[in-house]
């Protein structure tokens, strides 16, 4: 059973011969039933701290969770953006050595339709000498059969 401050202010002691003086046992009790109340008073208050406490504690720990789940998802975005961007300079760098390579063999066939175009210009520059050889000639030997001809027809006159 419990006793609060009002059980004790109520309590009622029978009297007696030769009994105990009953001012200084209700002073005495009034006295018990103030520190009583102040107690109960204290202890109610510390309960509530308690409890606020114990709720603030629960809100932490959610905190600590919803932390912990940022931070792994956090870690998790992290990784896929390296994975992410590791594989995209993979794909950069794949299409930058098609692309040289590309180049390299326009350049290579440029070159050969050079070489095969200089080949053919010299073939063309040859056989241009030659006709301009065989012209020369041939207008050599009409000159030559001119001044036979011019010789023949002076001697004749």
């Amino acid at each position: 059973m419990r006793i609060t401050p009002l059980d004790i202010q109520q309590k009622q002691f029978p009297m007696k011969f030769r009994g105990f003086d009953v001012d200084e046992v209700y002073s005495f009790l009034e006295l018990i039933r103030e520190e009583l109340e102040e107690l109960l008073h204290d202890n109610a208050s510390l309960k509530e701290q308690i409890n606020r406490a114990d709720e603030q504690l629960k809100d932490y720990g959610r905190m600590e969770s919803t932390l912990r789940e940022t931070l792994m998802t956090t870690q998790q975005m992290v990784e896929d953006y390296k994975t992410n961007a590791r594989k995209e300079a993979d794909l950069i760098i794949k299409e930058a050595e098609l692309k040289s390579e590309n180049m390299l063999k326009e350049a290579q066939e440029r070159v050969a339709k050079i070489h095969d175009d200089i080949v053919d210009l010299k073939g063309i520059r040859r056989h241009f000498k030659e006709e301009i050889k065989r012209l020369i000639e041939s207008h050599q030997k009409m000159l030559e059969f001119d001044k036979e001809r011019e010789g023949e027809d002076s001697g004749e006159i």
